[in-house]
């Protein structure tokens, strides 16, 4: 059962960083930044209403170079909380008036992403309910494709057995199913623009609930249909006007929007030409940020308690290259340090989602047994952080594209290794990635 997101949002500081380092290596200002803004979203439930209004959440700003987990902090800090989570690059937004992506679209987007997680835990609560009435529906179908009407009881209790038991799993039987097609309006639109899309869905949808839910005979695996069968059954158990209700609330007073790339639309003092479409972005974004309604397909919804964290590397910018009243909306700004070879160590064994746990756990599928010695850990390490430092440094995303160099041949005849136990060395490293580093040119486009 999914824990109770209310719960989660009462989290403690120290319960958030302790619950971020299981994930994330390092960067302690970061975590205690984003865990005591976290943690004021709940004092802010706290306290009397005549001042809850008046709390406005402290959004970040991340300074640090790729790959050293500016994303990642975001994105497990949504996950512990259960709070609606939407990453977005700044650089995709253009100025009002030109045609692109407008910077309402992410809190549209959020709403969205929102209603999808609470329906998900309506779901969830009323799953055991789904799951025996869609049992019920395949069955009456699998004994109908036998021309067994119904069946007699002693005949339904055996085909549910074999259904539990996976027996049936790849039998495709004909299941109808609702027709969701919204219908297309594409063509009040031919040229799209901003809001334009948002309009079309919205009158596309105002027409799709009008019109009577149609069915549509569909074949399937049983497998499939099931999980099919389950859906519907659940959707019919919960209610949608809750649903949406419950996650407008979450949305507008727990959801965080990560705004990646930020860098990229400061513009720079004196500068012309492009930067003057970046500061358009940015006074865009501002409204938002400082608290607006939005219009979205649901209804109006507040930005004024939507947690932003900002995040960029600037390395050709700053901060302070920002419009004034951007940055005023920024106030917490924590810095995150390049990773060395200690770290990328750490960061290969020390989370639960390491990356050698992580092939392990994959090359084990195949029954392939995979021994890392410490000499290997200790050699990709050193060569991610000598490849960092002699090409563009890209943090920890190095790992991954050496750890693919190094199971590239494992990983290919792997299904041909049944039972076989494969030792991971540091000559063993080295082999597989000395051709790429001992050509500069060739490790630019490899590694």
């Amino acid at each position: 059962m999914t824990q109770n997101p209310k719960s989660r949002m009462a989290l403690t500081p120290r319960e958030i960083v302790e619950r971020l380092d299981r994930y994330i290596v390092g960067q302690a200002d970061a975590k205690r930044a984003v865990a005591v803004a976290l943690r004021n979203r709940w004092r802010r439930q706290q306290v009397g209403d005549d001042l809850r209004d008046e709390i406005s959440p402290k959004n970040i700003i991340m300074i640090g170079p790729t790959g050293v987990g500016k994303t990642e902090i975001a994105r497990r800090l949504a996950r512990l909380t259960g709070a609606p989570f939407l990453k977005v690059e700044a650089s995709k937004f253009t100025e009002v008036g030109y045609v692109g992506r407008d910077v309402e679209s992410m809190v549209r987007d959020l709403v969205e992403t929102g209603i999808s997680v609470v329906r998900a835990e309506h779901q969830d609560r009323v799953r055991d309910k789904s799951r025996a009435a869609a049992e019920e529906r395949i069955v009456d179908l699998l004994l109908k494709a036998r021309n067994l009407g119904t069946g007699t009881h002693s005949e339904r209790d055996e085909m549910r057995e074999k259904l539990r038991a996976g027996k049936m799993n790849d039998e495709v039987i004909e299941i109808e199913v609702e027709d969701s097609a919204i219908p297309n309006i594409s063509m009040l639109n031919p040229k799209g623009g901003q809001g334009m899309d948002e309009m079309g869905a919205n009158i596309g949808q105002m027409l799709g609930g009008l019109m009577p839910k149609r069915k549509r005979a569909t074949k399937q695996k049983v497998k499939d249909a099931l999980r099919t069968a389950e859906d519907e059954e659940a959707n019919k158990l919960i209610d949608n006007d809750v649903i949406v209700a419950e996650a407008l609330d979450r949305v507008q007073n727990h959801g965080i929007i990560f705004l990646d790339e930020i860098d990229k639309v400061a513009g720079r003092e004196g500068a012309h030409g492009a930067d003057v479409s970046r500061e358009g972005v940015q006074r865009d974004l501002l409204p938002i940020v400082e608290g607006s309604n939005v219009n979205t397909r649901h209804g109006m919804v507040k930005t004024d308690h939507i947690l932003f964290i900002a995040a960029g590397a600037f390395h050709v910018t700053k901060p302070s290259d920002l419009i004034p009243e951007l940055q005023g909306r920024f106030p917490i700004r924590v810095e995150l340090h390049s990773l060395g070879a200690d770290e990328f160590r750490t960061i290969l064994t020390e989370p639960r989602n390491s990356l050698v746990r992580q092939y392990v756990a994959m090359m084990a599928t195949e029954d392939v047994t995979i021994e890392f010695k410490d000499e290997a850990i200790t050699e990709i390490a050193t060569i991610a952080d000598t490849v960092n430092r002699s090409l563009e440094n890209i943090g920890a995303r190095r790992l991954h594209t050496i750890m693919e160099r190094v199971f590239e041949e494992v990983s290919f005849h792997a299904p041909d290794m049944v039972g076989t136990t494969v030792e991971i060395t540091a000559p063993y490293v080295r082999a597989r990635v000395s051709d790429v580093l001992e050509s500069e040119d060739l490790s630019r486009y490899i590694l």
